[in-house]
Order: structure tokens, then sequence, then C-alpha cells
């Protein structure tokens, strides 16, 4: 067996182990081969080659034009809380008109870590909170995979208010929402964003890419490292790319100097 198989194998077999079986559909069992040689009672963690600089990739560019009116547009220096009241008000696009809560975000202040979804939910616009229905029970188990809780993250959306019938966010209102998830960034500071599906990695990165040519790699946005994976919606439909997801998580982690689980 070469390499490559191998560690899809082995990436398969931790990702079950670490997202849980019992929120993710089960699949078919992947028979894992024993090297006599390197057989313990535990797996050993993966030796992959140190992420270099190289593979960093600058952000999208746009027209000047655009880009200056979206920095404009976002009040640099807020807090949180201030952010979070303007996001109650707001009336810039049509979804204020349907959206039984606003859904701002939340977590630790000053995270190293920063997730950005693409737009609340069902249980969300019920709650005001973002990732609380079963796509953020998944998250909960992604971040606790990592080694960390959701306490010590920041969790948020391009759009603060649901779309109807959870449609895919219109340009209009991305643009309208987007300068308080701007803002959200300056006052958190994280080291790493980590983006939710392609419509999240989309909007901050100003491209139009299918997300099997987003991750996989580390961008560049204002300075700080971005990491695509897939939203865990789709790893609810899709339990078969949870493989991907936790390799990108790994990514994640060792941008940030996390240690790697041992999946037992």
């Amino acid at each position: 067996m070469d390499a490559k198989t191998w560690r899809a194998i082995r990436l398969a077999v931790e990702a079950e182990a670490a997202f849980g079986i019992d929120v993710l559909p089960k699949g078919p069992k992947i028979p894992v081969p024993v090297d006599s040689s390197t057989a313990s009672s535990s797996l050993a963690p993966l030796n992959d080659p140190p992420i270099s600089p190289a593979k960093v990739e600058p952000r999208a560019q746009v027209a000047p034009a655009a880009d200056t009116l979206l920095r404009d547009a976002s009040s640099t220096g807020k807090s949180l809380e201030d952010i979070a009241a303007a996001v109650a008000t707001c009336e810039a696009c049509s979804l204020c008109e349907t959206r039984t809560k606003t859904v701002p975000g939340q977590g630790h202040a000053k995270a190293r870590l920063m997730f950005v979804g693409e737009a609340p939910g069902y249980n969300e616009d019920q709650e005001g909170l973002a990732f609380v229905g079963p796509a953020g029970q998944l998250l909960t188990k992604m971040i606790k995979a990592m080694g960390l809780s959701r306490d010590e993250v920041f969790i948020a959306n391009i759009l603060k208010c649901r779309p109807p019938e959870n449609r895919v966010p219109r340009p209009e209102e991305a643009q309208a929402c987007f300068h308080f998830l701007l803002d959200q960034i300056d006052a958190v500071n994280p080291e790493v964003i980590c983006a939710l599906g392609g419509q999240a990695a989309n909007n901050l990165l100003k491209r139009s890419d299918p997300m099997y040519q987003l991750r996989g790699k580390i961008f560049d946005f204002e300075g700080r490292q971005l990491v695509p994976t897939y939203h865990p919606s789709y790893l609810l439909r899709s339990p078969h790319e949870k493989a991907k997801a936790w390799s990108d998580l790994q990514v994640v982690m060792k941008l940030l100097a996390l240690p790697t689980p041992k999946a037992s």
C-alpha cells in the first residue's frame, strides 16, 4: 500500500473517532492494515512535512474602490458588544423583515482561532446564537477534536440574519453585512480564520472557486492565515468528506502549534 492511500485511511479512521459516529452517519468500516514494525495500542501521529510559508496564497485582488468601500464601512475599534448592538438594529437589507433574532456570533473576545460560516439557520434564528443546530453540534465535536472548546474560539457568519428557507445568501446581502464581520475580525484579532464552506471562503477571499480548489491551501487575509474547509452541514450530508475536513483542521492546529491528539 502506497503512502498516499495509507494516509487517506488513517485520516478516515481518525476523523471517525474525532467527530463521533452519533452525529455523522456511519459508513462502511474501513479495514486498517497492521504493519508489524509500527503496530501499537494507538495510532501513531502522522509525520507530515512542516507547513511552508510558500504555501500561503494572497487574497485575490479586487478593484481598489470596492475594497476601500468595504473597509470604510467598517467602524474599526468597536467592541464586540457594540457590534452586536449595531447588528440588532440593522435594516440594511430585506432580511431584517423576516428574521426572528439577529445572530452576531459569540465566543472568546481574544480568540486565536475564528470560525466563519455562511449564514444562520432555523435554530440560530430562534436562539440568536451561531451554530447551535445539528451543524453546530458537529462543529462542537470538530473543535473538541482539535483539543479546544467553543469558549476558546470565536464563531460567526458572513450574514447575521437567516435567509428565508436557508437559501444561499444573495451578493447584496453579503455586501450589506460584511462590514460587521470585518469589525469582529478587527476586535478579536485571531491568528487563524477557518472558513466553513465555499460561501464563507469566497466572500472572505473575493473569489468564486469551488471548495475542492480552495481547501488544502492556506490563504492570506489581511495579514492573517485563512484555511477553508467544508461546512459542518455539508459533512452531515456527505460524511465521506469528513477525512478531508479533519486534514484541514490538522493544518489549523499546526498553524496554532496545537498538539495533535492521538486517536485510540
